[in-house]
């Protein structure tokens, strides 16, 4: 009986916890972009006031789950955050055929860079 009432609060906390990442993911990738808009600043203002609401209700009306439902949301949100970090990760190594492990990763090898400090130097001298 006990386990069937600590799951219940930490549902709810799990599900509150999945709805903020999500918003939060909307709002950090339209700010990301510079698309702020109106449905931009909802997302922000809800992500914030989402949660606490939810705990308020629950101290309300399920005070004993209440720390249930703390570490539901911020369970929610570590682990979101995480696999959201290793799936993007993943992709984009896919893209990017130069980032390929165990080598040269691209554009500034150290020939690049001398020509780049080689190119700068002459300028200053063409100018003098």
């Amino acid at each position: 009986m006990v386990v069937l009432w600590i799951s219940i609060g930490l549902l709810i906390g799990i599900a509150t916890g999945v709805l903020q990442f999500y918003m939060l993911k909307k709002f950090t990738g339209a700010v990301s972009l510079g698309k702020i808009t109106n449905k931009t600043v909802i997302f922000a203002i809800t992500q914030f006031l989402f949660p606490f609401a939810v705990l308020v209700i629950c101290a309300f009306l399920i005070r004993d789950h209440l720390m249930w439902v703390g570490i539901g949301i911020a369970a929610a949100l570590v682990i979101g955050a995480i696999l959201w970090f290793v799936i993007f990760s993943k992709k984009s190594n896919e893209k990017d055929p130069k980032s390929s492990k165990g080598g040269k990763s691209g554009k500034n090898t150290n020939s690049s860079i001398k020509k780049n400090t080689n190119n700068k130097s002459n300028k200053k001298k063409k100018k003098k």
